[in-house]
This record gives C-alpha cells, structure tokens and sequence, in this order.
C-alpha cells in the first residue's frame, strides 16, 4: 500500500517520523511551518494538498484533528471502491482512526497498523468488524511456525465453543513484533495482529495468570492472556492459557455495554 502521512506541527512529525520507521514505504507531507524533519514535503493548505494526492495513494494518515480532516477529504471522496484509505491521528498517538473506507479500501487495516507504530488504539466503527467480539491472544516462542500457530488458535476456538468468523483480530506483544510466522499467521487467518505495548501489559492490573518463564525470558509477566484483554474493551477471558502446538493462547470476548 503506497501510503502518505500528513501533518501540520512538530509533533505530529515526530510521529510521522515513527509510523515511516515502522511501515518502511511512505512519503510525508509537512505545513510549511514545521521544522522538523526538513527533507518531507512541505505544503501551505491541507485541503489543496489532500486534493492533489487523493489519488495518488492508497493510504492517507493524517496526525491533525478529525474536523480538518473531513473538512478536506470531502470534496474529494467518489466511491468506497475507489476512494483511498483515510487513518486520522491525534498528536497525542492516543487513537488511530478508521475515517474512510474501512473495509474496501483498507483504512481498518491501516489503523491497526498505525496504532501498532504508535503505541495509539486504532478505532474501527465498520459495522461489519465492530460487531465481532472476541480477540485471541498469542504468545510464542522465537522463529515459531505459522502452521503451528495458525492451528494453535483454531483448536484454542474449538475449546472456547467461539466461531471463527467472530473473532476481530489477534493480540500479541510489541516485543513479538518481528516474529514473521506470527504475521503470516494472521495473514492466513484472515485477521488483523494488534500489537500491545509491553509497558502497557507490565502496568496492567487485570485477573490473568502471571508465568515465570515468559518473566524470565521476556521480562513480562505474561503474554496471550493480557494481550487478549489489553486489545480489547470491557473484555473477560472466555479461555484462558492453553499451550497448544507449542504456542500459548487465550480467548478474551468484548462486551458491548459497561453493564455486561
């Protein structure tokens, strides 16, 4: 995906800085203003900018307010066949939103891939995958097998008695961010991989099972189960840690409401 990051102060390049170390292939379009990182490209108006690459990119990621945003993507928006996908970013890398053609066009996926960049929570309202509540954590060990992994989670679903076609995403640990059969895994299946910050799961005070050897090994406290729990909202675990194929996994589902 050819993807464009856009952003009007220093801030937001700093973290256009970060999304372009992390997804290796993307331009970035800076307010003439910004000092930072003097080698992007520079604009004066964010909706004659917008309106220039629109259809340039398959990917556009603002870091600007969700308001100026709309305001210059509209004019230029067609069809969600055709329309390229829109992630907006606060500068506070506190969520990445799904703007603009979320299914079709990728943004779904591309918030999920900005917020594993950013550390931020990628926010997708697409009815078709909000509706799916259950999030499978994953932990494994270095160089695992896609094979094992991939089966690793569907038996973990069999257990759990969850159908597949409702589980929204896989949730790992940001320290398992370069773990390739963990990717193709979530390729094959279909799914996005949410990566949850590592300090986010060492703060975390949730009722998961803590395990020794991934302390020891990884300086966590453990994986599957809180990466599960952390990926979601307003989750509970409805299989906790199972090592199966060598791998360990959890199955946490989302309630709806607060009062669930």
């Amino acid at each position: 995906m050819k993807i464009a990051v856009i952003s009007l102060n220093n801030r937001g390049a700093q973290l256009a800085a970060a999304l372009v170390a992390f997804v290796d292939s993307a331009d970035v379009f800076l307010h003439a203003t910004v000092t930072a990182l003097p080698e992007a490209r520079r604009f004066r108006r964010i909706a004659e900018l917008t309106r220039d690459i629109f259809p340039l990119y398959q990917g556009l990621v603002y870091v600007a307010p969700i308001g100026v945003v709309v305001r210059a993507v509209a004019p230029c928006t067609r069809h969600k066949t055709s329309d390229p996908a829109v992630v907006v970013v606060d500068v506070g890398a506190r969520w990445a939103v799904s703007l603009l053609s979320g299914h079709e066009g990728g943004a779904n996926k591309l918030a999920v891939t900005v917020a594993n960049a950013l550390g931020a929570e990628p926010v997708i309202s697409t009815t078709t995958e909000a509706s799916k509540d259950l999030i499978v954590g994953v932990g494994c060990r270095r160089g695992a097998a896609t094979d094992a992994i991939v089966a690793a989670v569907r038996e973990a679903l069999s257990l759990a008695g969850c159908d597949s076609a409702n589980v929204r995403m896989l949730a790992s640990a940001t320290i398992k961010a370069g773990e390739p059969g963990l990717w193709e895994a979530a390729k094959t299946l279909g799914l996005p991989l949410r990566l949850v910050p590592s300090e986010q799961i060492r703060q975390a005070v949730l009722p998961f099972q803590h395990s020794d050897f991934v302390q020891e090994k990884v300086d966590l406290p453990a994986v599957a189960e809180p990466a599960a729990l952390l990926a979601g909202r307003r989750t509970r675990l409805v299989l906790s840690r199972q090592i199966l194929h060598g791998v360990t996994v959890a199955v946490a589902r989302e309630s709806c409401t607060s009062s669930e």
